[in-house]
Parts: structure tokens; C-alpha cells; sequence
């Protein structure tokens, strides 16, 4: 089922998978299991990964072990241009530092955050993607204001791709307004969903791409979803829309990797564990999820 139009021109359009990584019991990295993942999710219809996302729980991951989930994965999707690795770190130096390392391994392009060491002016967040912009592959600009308390509204997006430093956004704001505004102040800038519970909205709005969770558990369904969604096919895509939401609102809640990881296992994939400081789900969280995963797949979705 793997998607034989993927354009490798412009390598982060289409379903890439921000991947979730299995660790075994002890908390140490399955590389064999997250190549396997890697495979799995291409097979069956998604365009491409982006490991070390924050899914991915990069922030726990040692320097040696970020390196080799990027190395992984280019060698297992079998074609670099299908990989985008984030490169988020507090500093611009080490960001650039992991766009080279993503270069140097093979990879289509690189994910980048703005500056998340402190609420970063306009001005640091240009300097930031023009430092990692040197490294030389296509930067996505990720704009989570949630979590980084730092947002790229649509005229600083338009300055930055203007300037030749960023070819796309994963939009995770929530607020569709946007994807308007920034189809008007920078047309050639490329729209990547970046939450899965706005999948349908930014789909209708013209986005090109999605940075997607839940295809880690169920791809095909999803990815159904999204090629149903960006053609228009409202008939198709709005009833399975209605059937997932309950799975990829989750996407959006703070608790989202043990959420995916626990709907991953549940369908048979490799979740696993979480590295501390988060924790395995429990209570209401956890029945929610798992009621939402059992019915998904009860109703044939994989």
C-alpha cells in the first residue's frame, strides 16, 4: 500500500508520521522494533516519518541514541527523502548541529521549533531558522505556542519563508483561522496539519501535509481519512472523521504519548513504555483510551 506518488521534490507533503519509539521493559531503545515500525507504516500507506518528534519522547533520549533513531529510520524507510527528523534543542547551535546530522544521514528535511529556552522575540526566531537553515535541507517550521509560549503567527511564517528559511509549517495552534491568512500573506508556503483533531478542518483549508499521530496505531483508516479529506470527498471523509475523533483528540491532550503508545499496543504495534517523567496511563484516561481504541478497531478500522 505504499503510496507510489509521493513527491520526493517536496518530501515533508503527504502523511509523515511523527513515530512513536519502542522501548523495551527497561526502558532502552528497540531499534529493531522502530525499524520494523518504520517499514510497517510505509507498507501501509503513509509517505514517510519524522522521528525525535516529541512523540518520539526526544527529550529523554541520550545524543548517541538520538543519532541512531535518525539513522534507523533513514535505512529503514529505504529512501532518506521519506525521513524528517526533528531537530528541536534549547540552543540554535545544537539545532543546527542535528540538521547536520540529519543531512549527513541521508534525510529530505528537518522539523525545527523555535527557540524553546525562553519566550523568544521575533528577531532570536529569525536568527534561530537561519542558523539551522544553513545546514541545507528544507526546514519545517513547527509552531506549538501551547508548549514553547512562542508563536509564529502567520506574518513572522511569511518572513521566515520569505527569507529562504523555512518551505512549510505544521500548524498545532488549533486555530484553523489560520491556515487563511497564511495562504494569504504566503501562498508558496506549504500548510502541514499538525494536530490530528484538526485534521479535517486544515484539510478543507488547503493544507498539502500532515504530521500525524494515530497513523502510528491505525494507518490505514487514517490514512484513508486524510487522502479522503484533502480531495474534498466529504461523503467519505466526514463519517470516518466522526468514527477517530474520539482517538485523535488525543493527539492534542498532554498526556498524547502514552495515549498513542497504550492504542499502539492494544492494536498490536510496538508502543511500549514510557522513559520518566512521564508515566503509564491510568483511571478514567486510560479506559478512555482504550474504550476508543476497542471500538475503532471493532468497527474494522486499522
Amino acid at each position: 500500500m505504499t503510496n507510489p506518488t509521493h513527491d520526493r521534490t517536496r518530501p515533508w507533503r503527504g502523511i509523515m508520521v511523527a513515530t512513536a519509539l519502542p522501548l523495551r521493559e527497561d526502558l532502552s531503545v528497540d531499534y529493531d522494533a522502530y525499524a520494523e515500525h518504520v517499514r510497517w507504516l510505509i507498507d501501509n500507506g503513509c509517505d514517510g516519518v519524522v522521528p525525535n518528534g516529541s512523540l518520539g519522547e526526544y527529550q529523554t533520549l541520550t545524543a548517541e541514541e538520538r543519532a541512531r533513531v535518525v539513522t534507523t529510520a533513514v535505512e529503514a524507510a529505504g529512501d532518506g527523502a521519506r525521513v524528517m527528523p526533528g531537530v528541536a534543542a534549547y540552543g540554535s547551535a545544537e539545532s543546527r548541529r542535528w540538521a547536520d546530522q540529519a543531512a549527513e544521514a541521508g534525510a529530505g528535511s528537518v522539523l525545527l521549533l523555535p527557540p524553546n529556552a525562553y519566550r523568544a522575540d521575533a528577531a532570536a526566531v529569525r536568527a534561530h531558522y537561519a542558523e539551522v537553515a544553513k545546514a541545507g535541507l528544507p526546514v519545517v517550521a513547527y509552531n506549538n505556542p501551547i508548549d514553547t509560549k512562542v508563536d509564529l503567527v502567520p506574518a513572522l511564517l511569511a518572513e521566515l519563508h520569505a527569507a529562504g528559511h523555512i518551505v512549510a509549517v505544521k500548524e498545532f495552534s488549533g486555530d484553523v483561522r489560520r491556515a487563511y491568512e497564511i495562504a494569504e500573506l504566503a501562498p508558496s508556503l506549504d500548510l502541514l496539519i499538525g494536530a490530528d483533531d484538526v485534521l479535517l478542518e486544515l484539510a478543507v483549508a488547503g493544507a498539502v501535509g500532515w504530521i500525524a499521530g494515530y497513523p502510528n496505531a491505525l494507518p490505514q483508516a487514517t490514512a484513508a481519512l486524510y487522502r479522503a479529506a484533502v480531495a474534498k470527498d466529504l461523503d467519505t471523509a466526514v463519517p470516518l472523521y466522526k468514527s477517530l475523533h474520539s482517538l485523535l483528540r488525543w493527539d492534542s491532550k498532554t498526556e498524547f504519548v502514552q495515549a498513542i503508545k497504550l492504542s499502539m499496543d492494544i492494536a498490536g504495534r510496538p508502543g511500549g513504555p514510557v522513559r520518566p517523567p512521564r508515566a503509564p496511563l491510568s483511571g478514567d484516561i486510560e479506559t478512555a483510551v482504550r474504550a476508543a481504541t476497542e471500538k475503532a478497531l471493532a468497527d474494522g478500522l486499522r
